[in-house]
């Protein structure tokens, strides 16, 4: 049986000129049953077509902040890096792959995309905005818890883990802010972060603001959750 193909967006290097991946995105996927496949940098409308007739799921991954202009707003703390080629592609993946109810994983920038691409609003900068004593942009090692979250319980993100709480480690300075319609929360921060939506209506379509690519090797929580998306991508 054919593994299915999960199309992970690249990560950009500004300095560099290039394209790069971390490793645990592509292992994670592996080790959950699926064949991972770098997608290339592009907006063009049938070069995003051709990836959605090839890939079986599509993985949002972390990175660069998400522009202001795409939920309608300026730089408001003057330390915002966006990547327009980015937010361009994922602005064509997304509304694509949501017609094709083609599954979909966010992670970290991901949860902050999809929810400013369906009309939310984000946090720019945490510590200016919504400021804490919760670690949200902890040190090495990133495979290390930091802070809790609190699971929704008729969530489906519940049904999988059969928590009420969970233990994540945390690498980010931007969050959701005014939750878009059409998302559903599955998961809060303790200091009252979105953490974990989905997209109603959508066969599969998480978005996380920790980082299970960091954490799936000695977290089973971590590996259920990439095990899961891999799974519906089968269907």
């Amino acid at each position: 049986m054919k593994k299915p193909v999960i199309g992970i967006v690249p990560l950009v290097d500004d300095e560099r000129e290039s394209l790069w991946m971390l490793p645990g995105y592509m292992d994670g996927i592996k080790a959950a049953g699926g064949l991972p496949l770098m997608l290339p940098l592009t907006s063009e409308g049938d070069d995003i077509i051709q990836i959605l007739d090839i890939c079986d799921g599509i993985l949002f991954t972390g990175g660069h902040d998400v522009s202001p202009d795409i939920y309608g707003m300026i730089d408001e703390v003057g330390n915002v890096v966006s990547c327009k080629a980015r937010d361009d592609m994922e602005l064509k993946l997304l509304n694509t792959a949501m017609e094709k109810k083609i599954p979909l994983l966010g992670i970290c920038r991901g949860i902050q995309f999809i929810n400013a691409a369906l009309g939310g609003t984000l946090y720019q900068d945490i510590p200016t905005q919504h400021p804490t004593g919760t670690e949200h942009h902890q040190s090495a090692p990133y495979d290390e818890p930091v802070h809790s979250v609190n699971i929704k319980r008729d969530s489906p993100l519940h049904e999988l883990l059969k928590k009420d709480t969970l233990q994540v480690n945390s690498y980010h300075h931007q969050a959701v802010r005014e939750l878009a319609q059409g998302l559903d929360v599955m998961a809060v921060s303790e200091d009252g972060l979105v953490e974990a939506v989905r997209i109603e209506g959508q066969r599969f379509a998480w978005a996380l603001q920790w980082h299970p690519e960091f954490s799936y090797k000695t977290d089973d929580d971590s590996m259920k959750i990439f095990s899961a998306f891999v799974s519906e991508c089968k269907l």
